[in-house]
């Protein structure tokens, strides 16, 4: 092959798709049989609509069932605050959808079926690299039928957090740390519940509340390696403050049967300082793991595919070798998003969310600018402020656009 990819993510798929779309050979590999695992990150910022949009796939994404949310709002025991609109935004969206992730990856794979070079490999697990002196030809992996390899010009591993394939290549992230982790359930949403989705902060307790129409898909935030004191204090432990959080969840938190009805994210902050070896690079978490503060993950991943596909598209269609050299420029050209991005999920963190989480936490003593108390009602209409708030949430540090032409 020209290129194989493992993880079937959104950086893993979206790159197979630019790549086959090109003229390139590419296999995608996929651990599981299916894309449907909840919980995972769902929202599609405009700068990934926009790169759906120039592979004219905008019309078939906006007719899954979606919800458009055109800002973002802080619930806090004195009122609702309006964070930012993205109203205005340069381009031609100016929301962000909320998409369950399998059906944005069921689209992207869908659309990549439709060219002769790809192949889709599901329950198939990459566990090992092929090498040849310094260099990586290919990879190793498992399916229900054994033991197999693929030879490739260029191995991409894209295959999360906690990648297999970049232990093997030696590459060792920067751990940068976080002051939490996540539980996420549902719960029914009854018609005359509020529409948007939005942050519950108060003293002690966060919980991120998202529309699913017929349900809320809910985040309650932990003290990192929380977990296991919660559940040792019964399930009251968390149907109580989530309750207090958003009192008319309280009719159905009953819903909530035991622990085996959430799911615990353990949150990571982390990069590599080196993206590559000779034939082989990380990109998406693979590369750097990203906080869920902002949402903004499956957007980064996206957008290393897309400055991966526009970098390397033509030499893997063409045959010619490609140099580290190349694969440095790619990692250079996004990691100064990367470190912004990061940058500030860590400031937030520690200054709202690690100081929120504490027991004895009092607003008063946070900076005039995070204290919910003071803040102005409506952010929105401090001009500068919405500016950048929209811009940095919409289309982050430098958004990258679709240069490889279709094959």
């Amino acid at each position: 092959m020209d290129c194989v990819i493992a993880g079937g993510g959104p950086a893993g798929a979206m790159l197979a798709l630019l790549l086959a779309r090109a003229g390139v050979e590419v296999t995608l590999l996929e651990k599981h049989g299916d894309f449907l695992r909840d919980f995972r990150g769902d929202t599609i910022h405009p700068s990934t609509l926009q790169v759906l949009d120039e592979l004219g796939l905008a019309e078939e994404f906006l007719e899954i069932p979606h919800r458009k949310a055109y800002g973002m709002s802080m619930v806090t025991d004195a009122g609702d605050i309006r964070l930012a609109s993205l109203r205005g935004l340069p381009g031609k969206y100016d929301y962000i959808a909320w998409v369950p992730q399998w059906d944005f990856l069921k689209l992207i794979t869908s659309a990549a079926e439709r060219y002769p070079g790809f192949r889709l490999l599901m329950n198939a697990e990459a566990h090992d690299l092929i090498r040849e002196g310094r260099a990586v030809r290919g990879l190793r992996y498992r399916d229900g039928s054994g033991e197999h390899e693929i030879r490739a010009d260029l191995t991409v591993a894209a295959d999360g957090r906690h990648s297999t394939l970049r232990e093997r290549a030696g590459l060792v992230p920067e751990e940068l740390g976080a002051p939490m982790d996540v539980v996420w359930f549902r719960l029914p949403r009854h018609p005359s519940d509020r529409d948007d989705p939005f942050l519950r902060i108060s003293s002690g307790r966060i919980m991120v509340a998202i529309n699913r129409e017929s349900y809320w898909q809910l985040a309650y935030v932990i003290p990192k390696g929380g977990f296991d004191e919660l559940t040792g204090e019964g399930i009251d432990a968390l149907r109580e403050p989530v309750a207090s959080l958003v009192p008319w969840l309280a009719d159905r938190i009953g819903q909530i049967r035991s622990y085996d009805d959430v799911s615990v994210l353990t949150v990571v902050i982390n990069r590599l300082h080196r993206w590559h070896r000779p034939g082989f690079v990380c990109i998406g978490d693979a590369a750097h793991a990203m906080s869920p503060v902002f949402g903004v993950g499956i957007n980064l991943a996206v957008q290393d595919a897309v400055a991966a596909a526009n970098l390397l598209a033509g030499s893997l269609r063409s045959g010619a070798p490609i140099p580290e050299s190349t694969l440095h420029l790619l990692q250079k050209r996004r990691m100064l998003p990367t470190r912004v991005t990061q940058a500030a999920q860590r400031v937030f963190q520690n200054v709202v969310i690690k100081r929120a989480l504490r027991r004895e936490f009092d607003p008063s003593r946070l900076p005039r600018e995070f204290d919910p108390s003071r803040l102005p009602r409506d952010l929105t209409k401090i001009p500068l402020a919405n500016r950048m708030a929209r811009r940095f949430v919409g289309l982050g540090i430098r958004p990258e656009h679709v240069l490889v032409r279709k094959a």
